[in-house]
């Protein structure tokens, strides 16, 4: 199984970005999850979301500002960033849960996709 993340970029302050991450096959999904990872920091939890979309879950200085969405029937998984701050500059990755573990921790999933860069200038 392969995720593909899309949609990084380069932006300003205040911005807006949407990522976007898809698999390569059907696979059963328990949760999405997306995380980043700036220069010389630990990966950092950004959003969960459930295969059904009931249940989301957000980083801390992510609430108010970021929302993960899916599509209905594919796996598909969005995450739109609004208000971006430089503090977000990171590569953002996708990954995909397939038993109910913990969901801010990379352990926890089980798939991971290539990142994607976002760069915000300030």
């Amino acid at each position: 199984v392969q995720l593909q993340a899309s949609g990084g970029g380069l932006v300003e302050a205040g911005d807006s970005l949407r990522l976007s991450c898809a698999a390569s096959r059907s696979l059963f999904v328990m949760m999405w999850g997306w995380f980043r990872q700036a220069p010389g920091q630990e990966r950092e939890f950004v959003a969960a979301i459930s295969w059904d979309g009931r249940n989301r879950y957000y980083g801390d200085s992510m609430k108010g500002r970021f929302t993960a969405s899916t599509e209905n029937g594919k796996n598909v998984v969005h995450l739109q960033m609004n208000s971006l701050k430089p503090e977000d500059t990171a590569v953002y990755y996708c990954a995909v849960q397939t038993v109910a573990v913990t969901t801010i921790s990379p352990s926890g999933y089980d798939y991971w996709g290539q990142g994607t860069l976002v760069t915000v200038s300030s």
